[in-house]
């Protein structure tokens, strides 16, 4: 899928760059010179730090990011639990080792990005800041008039499968379309709207630590995703010390509200490394591929990366499978069959996957191969790879594919397993049972 190369809006603004040192401001002279926190912020204003790591971390690994707004954010009442939808955010987790496969998720046209998420899966805990969430979300309308939402538990990879998202963040406003990522980290403020109609799409959510650009290796400096293609919003402020506002914060799993008389986008400036959202076209990915025989891991494919304390073992990755040339001599081309150490959670934003023949992995679908679970292509895939003539091919046109991966055992929510009702319950029968033995003796 070649580069998209929307047209941007005049209202959507953005600096390039991946883990650099941004400064904007939307009134000239709001940023202090020389001081982070002076006595007398320019215009009036409050200095407010965003701690995306602990004040001791490392240099080379400290986030953090200033902001200098017109009301701080601690001005607010006590947060309250959210009676009016069900907590489903993080229920218990069932563990089994199942293939499992979802039909397409359906857009609820009801409701709003609030009460629009679901989550499928997991592990870990984020009250102890180790492990992820899997989220589908899906809405029809806006977010509530003068609301917003932030998330305590975690860094929330979005991707953006059906309809546009105006994402408006303390830090600016977002536009969000079909085959684009946008990252919000713990704690950031935004509201959703829906220019264009209903939402849907996947959510990963990072409870430890932060997503970075996988290292290149051999590789070299450039390939995969490039770090001056992804975009971080410029300042962009409202002016409202009348409005009685909502506050969401998902914390531990369960929404919270809590009522301030002043809107939270009203940062005049700011300046930070990494702790601000950012955005990213999938489009924009440069493949890397095997040019003679066998082809590498899917680990090729990764656009970031959640680390672990293990050089090299990803709490979570997110792979993309974009438009690509085979050309590999001798070679069964689609993904061989495997048993993995690592959790595959694998999601379809267009098109057809290339592993998967018949129609049942789907376009807003799912499929989860869980800790050892064996997977691989199905049978009529595993036929058409074993006698197809090798020449150059271009698999994937007008497909993307992705994959959430994670070296820890995944469980399934009660939604995602029964309440939802997407469940193939034929997904290992239908695509492995058929395969046949070729195993034959020579004469």
């Amino acid at each position: 899928m070649p580069v998209t190369n929307f047209k941007t809006p005049e209202k959507y603004q953005y600096q390039s760059g991946f883990r650099s040192y941004h400064e904007t401001e939307a009134v000239k002279g709001a940023l202090p010179l020389g001081a982070n926190s002076p006595q007398r912020c320019p215009y009036g204003l409050y200095a407010e730090k965003l701690s995306g790591t602990a004040f001791t971390a490392p240099r080379h690994g400290n986030q953090q990011t200033w902001l200098y707004r017109i009301l701080p954010s601690a001005a607010h009442s006590a947060f309250e639990l959210l009676n009016d939808i069900p907590q489903e955010l993080d229920p218990g987790l069932h563990q089994i080792p199942n293939q499992l496969r979802w039909d397409p998720f359906e857009i609820s046209h009801k409701v709003d990005w609030v009460r629009g998420l679901k989550k499928v899966a997991g592990a870990g805990d984020p009250t102890m800041k180790t492990g992820l969430g899997i989220f589908v979300y899906a809405a029809g309308r806006n977010m509530d008039a003068n609301s917003a939402m932030y998330s305590s538990d975690g860094e929330m990879l979005i991707v953006a499968q059906h309809g546009v998202m105006d994402i408006k963040t303390e830090l600016g406003n977002i536009l969000v379309r079909p085959n684009e990522i946008v990252v919000l980290p713990r704690g950031i403020k935004y509201r959703v709207d829906l220019p264009e109609g209903p939402i849907r799409g996947y959510i990963l959510e990072l409870y430890q630590g932060h997503f970075a650009l996988p290292e290149l290796g051999p590789i070299g400096s450039n390939c995969l995703a490039n770090a001056r293609d992804f975009q971080a919003p410029m300042a962009a402020y409202a002016q409202d010390a009348e409005t009685t506002w909502t506050i969401v914060n998902k914390f531990n799993g369960k929404l919270f509200t809590a009522k301030q008389n002043h809107t939270p986008f009203d940062v005049v400036a700011w300046h930070g490394n990494i702790d601000y959202p950012y955005k990213y076209d999938l489009g924009r990915f440069s493949v890397i591929g095997s040019t003679s025989f066998d082809h590498p891991d899917p680990s090729i494919y990764t656009v970031l990366t959640g680390p672990s304390d293990h050089p090299g073992t990803a709490v979570a990755d997110f792979v993309i499978f974009p438009p690509r040339w085979l050309v590999q001599e001798d070679t069964f081309r689609p993904p061989w069959y495997h048993r993995n150490t690592m959790s595959e959670f694998m999601g379809l934003i267009c098109g057809e996957y290339d592993a998967k023949a018949g129609g049942g992995f789907q376009a807003a679908g799912a499929s989860l191969h869980n800790v050892m679970s064996a997977h691989g292509p199905d049978a009529s895939t595993f036929e058409k790879a074993l006698n197809m003539e090798l020449k150059p091919t271009k698999v994937g046109e007008g497909s993307m594919a992705f994959m959430f991966e994670s070296s820890l055992m995944l469980g399934v929510t009660e939604w995602g397993l029964r309440t939802c009702k997407k469940v193939q319950k034929q997904y290992n029968e239908e695509s492995w049972t058929p395969l046949q033995p070729h195993f034959k003796l020579p004469d």
